[in-house]
């Protein structure tokens, strides 16, 4: 266990007289050994982040547009020099290949650089001579500390869909990451300050509920977002606003693939085994259900089987490792509970990824036989009640569900709770410009299995999958993290005088 990660607090890591009163463990998930522990923050920890949060906002709200920007572009350039080394520090505590690390840096670099364009993004707006001698504009300014709570799944990227926006628009920053996966968020930190940040700026505090129940209270604290499960989002919503603050929480999904007859069944089968097995199925825009319109149903699932067999599962760090093992023992466990209830509901267990061949070395001819795996795993003829239908597995279970018309699939997915992402794969433009319309889901893709918007479009889902009006990044972003006002002005001319005690209008 040489590993120790602890908070980052006004600059610099926090310092500890002995071990921490609580800690978590941290785990190889390739190996399932302990490597290292995080320290979990308290009440006293929570409020000394903040507190540095608030007493750095004084100076940095009031730093200049000119200064953020170069802080901001200094940090991107750190950060794309050393992606490697973050994403080694990902796969190592995440467990996702090496690949996918980088996808996950890349995609939360590009909200950094469309952070980086904040002057342009923050202008207001003027209009001269609304009235005589009257002249209107607006500003934005920001809102104070922030707190950033993100799940295992992206320990870089969800973060950075958040805090540069916010740190660009004038605000503070508390980030509490995952306890399961901590140390990506420390290495951002560190960046930060090498990119000239003021201490205080950016803070981390690591934990459980103790921790998050401490920001959702705190008075300090203007605003939240958060991304996890459904059922923490809404808790996050609830008590974030019942405590007055701002918040942004982003739930879980259930995301449909949708592929008519006429679609490239080539093209839909790599789409559905990437889209749904990458990074485990432990991405809240996985495909976990395929919609197949029949008659294609019974070759799209050949090919997909096809594909699925020749999947390399192995440690992310190994470079031929296609998908690595899922982040926890307990996690794993339960996602593979989920083989037998499909069986016992009744639904066609079409490949078993208890069964699948796992890399029995890492990179150092280490046996990894006890690593948290489950191979991709295939359910068809799944019927909407089963649990492997209803429920976010998060983890590789695909289930294919048979229909006989485009009606019915759309009716299926937007009967469904959740609305994060769906997809169409098809030939037909009219049927996709259809589908687009009449999908009730926050992000849709023709012919892509994984619609995340880029940084300059919006994040984030409908009905379940989202608590709040503002979706992540982009222009909602920008609208989140920061307060519109609304300025009227007159300056007095030496010909003014009288007095005028009606109610004002316009002339």
């Amino acid at each position: 266990m040489s590993k120790h990660i602890t908070h980052w607090i006004g600059g610099e890591p926090v310092a500890t007289a002995g071990a921490a009163p609580r800690r978590g463990d941290l785990f190889d998930p390739a190996t399932g050994q302990v490597t290292g522990q995080v320290d979990f923050a308290g009440i006293a920890e929570v409020d000394q982040a903040v507190a540095a949060a608030a007493s750095a906002f004084a100076d940095w709200r009031t730093a200049s547009i000119a200064r953020r920007t170069t802080v901001l572009f200094a940090f991107r350039e750190l950060l794309n020099a050393r992606r490697d080394e973050l994403a080694r520090i990902i796969v190592s505590e995440h467990g996702k290949v090496h690949s996918d690390a980088l996808g996950e840096i890349a995609r939360g670099l590009e909200v950094v650089e469309y952070a980086c364009g904040i002057p342009q993004l923050l202008k207001g707006g003027f209009t001269e001579q609304a009235s005589t001698g009257i002249d209107v504009y607006s500003i934005r300014q920001p809102l104070g500390p922030v707190a950033i709570i993100s799940p295992f799944n992206f320990p870089a990227m969800v973060p950075m869909w958040f805090f540069p926006l916010a740190i660009a628009a004038g605000n503070t920053v508390v980030v509490k990451p995952s306890e399961k996966d901590p140390s990506a968020a420390n290495f951002l930190a560190g960046l930060w300050k090498e990119a000239g940040l003021p201490d205080g700026v950016f803070n981390v505090v690591h934990g459980d509920k103790v921790a998050v129940d401490r920001l959702l209270e705190h008075p300090d604290v203007k605003s939240v977002s958060f991304v996890g499960s459904t059922p923490i989002a809404r808790y996050v919503y609830e008590t974030g606003t019942r405590y007055g603050k701002r918040v942004q929480a982003l739930g879980g999904a259930k995301n449909h693939m949708l592929v008519l007859p006429d679609a490239d069944l080539d093209l839909a089968a790599d789409a559905a085994v990437n889209a749904g097995f990458g990074a485990a199925g432990e991405r809240c825009m996985a495909v976990s259900v395929l919609v197949a319109v029949d008659p294609v149903g019974d070759e799209l699932v050949d090919k997909i089987k096809q594909r699925m067999a020749r999947l390399k599962v192995g440690p992310g760090c190994n470079g031929d490792s296609e998908m690595g093992p899922l982040v926890t023992g307990v996690h794993r466990d339960k996602v593979t509970s989920y083989v037998e209830s499909g069986l016992a509901d009744g639904a066609e267990l079409t490949v078993d990824g208890r069964k699948h061949p796992i890399t029995a070395e890492d990179e150092n001819g280490a046996p990894t036989a006890d690593g948290f795996w489950l191979g991709p795993t295939l359910f068809d003829r799944v019927q909407p009640g089963m649990s492997v239908y209803n429920d976010e597995i998060f983890g590789p279970i695909l289930s294919v569900v048979r229909v006989s018309s485009y009606e019915e699939g759309v009716a299926l997915i937007n009967a469904n709770p959740y609305g994060n992402g769906t997809a169409i794969f098809t030939n037909d433009g009219g049927a996709a410009r259809r589908f687009q319309y009449e999908v009730e889901v926050g992000m849709v893709g023709i012919n892509v299995p994984i619609p995340v918007p880029v940084a300059y479009y919006s994040f984030g889902g409908w009905k379940a999958s989202l608590f709040g009006d503002t979706h992540a990044y982009g222009a909602d972003g920008v609208q989140f993290f920061t307060r519109g006002k609304a300025v009227t002005q007159r300056w007095l001319d030496p010909s003014h005088g009288g007095i005028n005690l009606g109610f004002p209008t316009n002339s």
